[in-house]
């Protein structure tokens, strides 16, 4: 079958996207669904920093490529071999798959799959195959998804079934944004009630932290960012303190305002000066998690003596230690009860014509979580 997608024809091209155009909107050749994959309808892919850094070049990945990892859709067929799943079923995307049998995955935790790796890496399905073509020639899949599309051919392991009474376009928030945010919170920090939290970064997955601080019952929550716009987003959803990082004494507020630190840290933007403001504004014996994926050739330094002598935790979340099947939609449980306002992250939602200025907003920082909606 044939499928619109948006094809990133080159990584690290100048900005603006908006007029060096790397995401080009083509008619491709979709496969039919092989052994233990299902082809889905999409019904939104939301705008995450981890597409941007394919396209700024920070993490560069083989292309041409179908962008798109966080996303939502229906199933509309199923390959040989799956049959827990079926066609008009509601599903959130997961983009890393798990394959079950790995040591990873065997002890539970299937978010960093070691078969999934390699796949991962070149472009492919778990299955080694590529389902997407252009002129003849294989297009790759990013993290195994491709959502910046009309329709997806993904493994079985990559979707999880979700609620249909819940809108596609806000459901692509739960696949990246909240698992990540929410996940590096709940599951990865387990921060304990009462507790002085600090989120770095507001963009999607950051404000996703900032609604798990709040339904951990965290004490104090001081949110951290550049943009006076979000901090103002963040004091309406549950921040007790704001400051912002352009500030040269932006650390020693946080320290003042928490009286040495805080117990838990989160550094949710992804650049090397947020996760140094996470480290420093941890008190002696806290804890530091960082989800946020800086460049591939950047390096992190502190202190070892430091490390022990205040004896401080520092820990990699990636998905948010979330186990999609149960995480997902207990997430979308909790939003469907008033809990997690995860809507108040949608900046707005765009069609294909719109992908390279929206990455531009997204560069500058100027939005929070743009949703594709590739059916109009």
């Amino acid at each position: 079958m044939k499928t619109k997608a948006a094809v990133l024809t080159a990584c690290g091209l100048p900005r603006p996207f908006a007029k060096s155009k790397p995401i080009h909107i083509l008619e491709l050749d979709l496969d039919p669904p092989g052994e233990g994959e299902v082809l889905v309808k999409v019904g939104g892919g939301g705008l995450c920093h981890s597409d941007l850094s394919l396209l700024n070049g920070d993490r560069p990945r083989p292309t041409p490529i179908v962008l798109g990892h966080e996303g939502a859709g229906e199933i509309v067929e199923v390959g040989a071999g799956v049959h827990d799943v079926k066609a008009g079923d509601h599903v959130c995307f997961t983009f890393n798959v798990s394959c079950g049998r790995c040591r990873r995955c065997l002890e539970g935790r299937p978010y960093i799959c070691e078969r999934s790796v390699a796949p991962r890496a070149a472009g492919q399905l778990l299955s080694g195959k590529h389902r997407l073509h252009y002129e003849g020639k294989p297009v790759n899949h990013q993290s195994g998804v491709s959502c910046y599309a009309e329709y997806a051919v993904v493994d079985r392991g990559s979707v999880v079934v979700i609620d249909k009474s819940l809108p596609l376009d806000l459901a692509a928030l739960f696949g990246c944004a909240v698992v990540t945010g929410v996940g590096a919170v709940i599951n990865t920090g387990r921060i304990e009630p009462g507790s002085a939290v600090a989120i770095v970064g507001l963009g999607g997955v950051g404000l996703s932290g900032l609604l798990g601080a709040v339904l951990a019952g965290a004490g104090r929550i001081v949110a951290i960012d550049l943009s006076d716009d979000k901090l103002g987003l963040a004091r309406q959803l549950g921040a007790t303190d704001t400051v912002n990082a352009r500030d040269a004494d932006h650390v020693k507020q946080v320290r003042d305002l928490t009286d040495g630190g805080v117990d838990y840290a989160f550094d949710l933007a992804g650049t090397i000066k947020s996760m140094e403001t996470a480290y420093l504004v941890t008190r002696w014996g806290g804890t530091t998690v960082t989800a946020g994926l800086s460049p591939i050739s950047a390096d992190f330094a502190f202190k070892q003596s430091g490390l022990v002598s205040e004896e401080k935790t520092i820990k990699g979340s990636y998905m948010g230690s979330c186990v999609p099947v149960r995480d997902i939609p207990r997430f979308i449980a909790l939003y469907q009860q008033g809990k997690l306002p995860v809507d108040r992250m949608m900046s707005k939602r765009i069609g294909f014509d719109e992908l390279n200025e929206g990455f531009d907003r997204l560069q500058d920082v100027a939005t929070v979580r743009q949703v594709l909606v590739p059916h109009g």
